[in-house]
């Protein structure tokens, strides 16, 4: 399903208004709210409304479990740290337990961080599927989302939960979250918004089935519901769907 709003402020309002129904939906019908947050500067305002009135009172914070889609691989307190964006936005400001934040792990390799973040999940999921209750996801203009980039070993993983990724272009190593994972969630929402983004979303809906050069069209959730939040920018080559 997609959602169409007219601007970047009321998209955000509109992503900040599903977190909070599904925390209090979760946490009401099962005691805890598993979310996966993504980066970038989309998220990032969304991540500063929840952090105000009214999303502040509305929310069930003591329930939340916070995760992440992906991560560059930096220390915690690089400035490009995903994780840091979102405490800075978010998580420094909102009663949540610091034992519910769980972000991917700084180790001695990509692939030593990606190996313990999939322990973690794994023991976190133990006694059920590996069901997040909902999944933000960004969309790249070369139809990257979380670190899932076009032609990397990431986009062909079946087995591992998590993985690590050289992103050549960015000469950057990531941890990043698999497809098998991601669609396993209760409700996966894409948010996306600017013109940018207009090509690349028509791509994605209505292009041929070729996840190695657009990644996102990997992500289709098996049992759950899917979300297209986005603006009308974003939106301009694809109205037909309003």
């Amino acid at each position: 399903m997609i959602r169409i709003y007219a601007d970047p402020e009321a998209l955000s309002h509109a992503a900040a208004d599903l977190f909070a129904e599904e925390a209090c939906h979760a946490v009401e019908s099962r005691g805890r709210f598993t979310v996966l947050l993504s980066g970038g500067e989309t998220p990032r305002h969304v991540f500063e409304l929840l952090a105000g009135k009214p999303y502040l009172d509305r929310v069930p914070w003591e329930g939340v479990h916070v995760f992440w889609g992906d991560e560059r691989y930096v220390p915690p307190d690089d400035p490009r740290s995903n994780a840091l964006m979102a405490r800075g936005a978010l998580l420094d400001h909102v009663p949540l337990p610091a034992a519910q934040i769980h972000p991917v792990p700084y180790r001695f390799s990509p692939r030593e961080s990606a190996v313990e973040y999939e322990k973690l999940l794994r023991a976190f999921f133990a006694d059920g599927p590996p069901r997040f209750d909902l999944v933000f996801l960004g969309l790249g203009t070369n139809g990257h989302t979380a670190s899932l980039f076009p032609g990397t070993s990431a986009v062909d993983e079946r087995e591992r939960w998590v993985a690590e990724v050289y992103v050549a272009e960015q000469d950057l190593h990531r941890v990043t979250l698999t497809a098998p994972l991601i669609n396993q969630a209760a409700l996966v929402a894409f948010i996306v918004a600017g013109g940018d983004k207009a090509k690349v979303l028509r791509e994605v809906l209505e292009g041929a089935p070729d996840p190695r050069r657009i990644p996102a069209k990997l992500i289709k959730p098996v049992n759950g519901r899917f979300l297209w939040l986005v603006d009308l920018e974003a939106a301009e080559l694809v109205n037909k769907y309003a």
